[in-house]
């Protein structure tokens, strides 16, 4: 097989082929990032899911954000409440919302439901988190205000929290005795917790369907959030590992959820949303962990498919030739999709891409029997990197 018969234009027809290949409809799409913050691969997600929306039926996007920030955006795309603003400054993490085709996006969402008068919904799939874990309080009042009958008064989990700087630390990435999430009182947060998620269990009756959704994310992130102070806090070398698993566990547990409003474009991180396991070396250790993808794709199975991105040129840096990315820069187009079972039969054997950007991560031709697609755009600009806030 040629690489060319592998691979396809990136417009509409070819995106329409590549769903039409897969072996179900996914409620679940993932587009992956090879690296965050890429304007071009932006530009790009953007113009697939207008297509998705106008032509395949779907209603809704997942991004690699703050899921409770994610609800001011959510409100705002789907009943224009707030100022745009407003919205991109509050409304995502790890400084996502200066990001342009962000913005563009969440606009374009808003005027496509106040002119047709559908209900495209945006909903963020991470933890409050960046390096370090926010204060549950939020995720806890919010659950407490939706439960009857709640285990305890609420000044009982207001004494247990304390001050939130206490939980916010980023001290606590380096040092984990500045974290007090294997205190006493993070001990009995998340035995209230766990009373508060039971309640909401047996309650869900009495509540709305948009009551209960918000309930429950706050249920997951609220047992999310505890469950990651409490490994940052550990001083064993399982540490960093199981950080990481929590944080694509509660991510997974989010898509799982999102899922329901199906089908969804999901945005993230390559690394958040392969199927295979992932592995970091860190110092003298080799963590490794099971990703939200991988997570997700085991109970979703065929429902959930997944493309990964690919770069040819990176600023200066041209990909050789004898890998993926120099085989995929042979192709006549600017931005293609390929078939990634086919794009591996077009490529035997190809070497894996090493890149002087730290923050670039090329495919591992070794995966590709576990990728559905692979967006590769030719030539992209290295980011200019926001400030996280």
């Amino acid at each position: 097989m040629e690489i060319r018969d592998s691979a396809r234009p990136l417009d509409g027809a070819g995106v329409s082929a590549f769903l039409r290949s897969l072996p179900a409809r996914p409620d679940l799409l993932g587009l992956g990032e090879a690296v965050h913050f890429v304007t071009e691969l932006g530009e790009a997600r953007n113009e697939i899911f207008r297509y998705l929306v106008e032509h395949e039926g779907y209603r809704a996007f997942a991004i690699e954000s703050d899921c409770l920030k994610g609800l001011l955006v959510d409100a705002y795309v789907t009943t224009g409440a707030g100022d745009l603003d407003e919205v991109m400054e509050r409304g995502f993490s790890h400084g996502f919302g200066a990001f342009a085709p962000n913005r563009e996006l969440v606009a374009w969402m808003r005027e496509h439901n106040r002119r047709h008068g559908t209900s495209l919904r945006f909903f963020g799939f991470d933890g409050p988190l960046e390096y370090w874990a926010a204060s549950p309080r939020e995720a806890l009042a919010g659950l407490y205000a939706l439960v009857d009958g709640p285990p305890c008064a609420w000044d009982t989990i207001d004494e247990l929290l304390g001050p939130d700087e206490r939980w916010s630390d980023p001290a606590t990435v380096m040092d984990p005795a500045k974290s007090v999430g294997q205190s006493e009182q993070a001990r009995r947060l998340r035995l209230i917790t766990d009373d508060l998620v039971t309640l909401l269990e047996t309650q869900a009756p009495r509540l709305s369907p948009a009551d209960r959704e918000r309930a429950e994310l706050y249920a997951r992130t609220a047992v999310g959030l505890l469950r990651y102070h409490h490994w940052m806090a550990d001083t064993s070398p399982a540490r960093v590992s199981r950080l990481s698993a929590v944080r694509d566990a509660l991510m997974a547990a989010n898509l799982r959820a999102i899922a329901a409003h199906g089908p969804v474009l999901v945005f993230s991180h390559n690394l958040h949303l392969q199927r295979s396991r992932s592995t970091m070396r860190l110092g003298d250790q080799e963590l490794e962990w099971w990703s939200a993808g991988a997570l997700v794709g085991a109970h979703l199975g065929d429902r959930y498919a997944f493309i990964a991105s690919a770069l040819g040129t990176f600023g200066d840096d041209a990909p050789p030739a004898g890998t993926l990315e120099g085989a995929l820069a042979t192709l006549p187009y600017d931005r293609a999709l390929a078939d990634a079972r086919a794009l591996a039969a077009a490529v035997p054997g190809p070497a894996r891409r090493e890149s002087p950007h730290y923050a670039y991560f090329p495919l591992d031709p070794a995966h590709l029997d576990l990728i559905d697609g692979v967006l590769f755009l030719n030539r992209a600009r290295v980011p200019d990197w926001p400030r996280q806030g």
